[in-house]
């Protein structure tokens, strides 16, 4: 950067990075929003070109009818699978970082108990269920622990890294000073583990709510669930492919936006301090 006249002025190379820094922020958005729009007009095309019937692939005006036409019937069958994906998530919160904060007081119990975790986390969620079914009466029940076990380990694998992590200079500093095992955690472990917990959770909230639409779908075979799993499974043997479609589109938007305000609530609680987030901002 020069000063002529008074002024500043960017040299070349600094102007080359300012175009392209904006060119990035543009891109961004622009980039999948476009190849977003190109898909569905090629996804419509096809459909017209081959003249394809709607109950083998709706073209996508079909599919947004069909979503206003049926909005009643799909959105409240989200409400039902939105409500185990929150009541799950935040189950695995509650229990994943409880949990992680007990297996750093003590190297015995994270020895003795992670490994029944991986095994949790490795199981197939298909597989588990019928034992769930056996032994659990009330359905909301058998649905939120399916969504929970998927959901549960994301979070609890990184906050117990996250803990684990801690600079060692830090902990002997803190020792020096007569810290207690209550202030080291509060002081050192628990911000130094908050940037792996919010990654952990972002992950978490989309495996919530893959464990609820699979753990609805196990269910919805005997018409025991009112989620939208129910609803693709029920439009599948009708031949009902708009609504099916509709209902995939919801379940699909349902997880972009989980994500989005999970993204959102990680850069506000970082950006103020973690290296990650202030990167962001430059």
């Amino acid at each position: 950067m020069t000063v002529i006249d008074g002024t500043l002025k960017l040299d070349a190379e600094e102007a080359r990075r300012v175009r392209q820094a904006r060119l990035e922020r543009v891109g961004r958005w622009v980039l999948p929003l476009a190849i977003m729009i190109l898909a569905i007009w090629l996804w419509d095309r096809i459909c017209v070109w081959n003249e394809i019937p709607q109950y083998i692939l709706p073209r996508p005006g079909v599919v947004l009818q069909t979503l206003y036409n049926d909005a009643g019937l799909l959105f409240s069958s989200l409400l039902v699978t939105l409500r185990i994906t929150f009541l799950s998530l935040a189950l695995a919160v509650i229990g994943g970082v409880g949990l992680s904060v007990l297996f750093t007081q003590s190297k015995w119990v994270e020895m003795s108990f992670f490994p029944f975790a991986i095994v949790l986390q490795v199981t197939p969620i298909v597989a588990i269920f019928p034992l769930i079914n056996i032994y659990v009466n009330n359905q909301t029940t058998k649905l939120l622990l399916c969504a929970w076990i998927v959901a549960f380990f994301p979070i609890l694998s990184n906050t117990t890294l996250g803990l684990n992590s801690v600079d060692r200079n830090l902990r002997d500093l803190f020792k020096l000073n007569g810290a207690t095992r209550w202030q080291q955690l509060r002081y050192l472990r628990l911000p130094a583990a908050m940037p792996y917990f919010l990654g952990g959770l972002k992950i978490a909230g989309g495996l919530s709510l893959i464990g609820a639409v699979v753990a609805e779908f196990v269910a919805g075979a005997t018409g025991q669930s009112s989620g939208l799993a129910s609803r693709i499974i029920e439009a599948g043997y009708r031949l009902n492919a708009p609504r099916l479609f509709a209902a995939l589109f919801l379940i699909s938007l349902t997880g972009i936006l989980i994500f989005l305000v999970l993204s959102l609530i990680s850069h506000l609680i970082l950006r103020r301090w973690h290296e990650s987030a202030l990167k962001q901002e430059r």
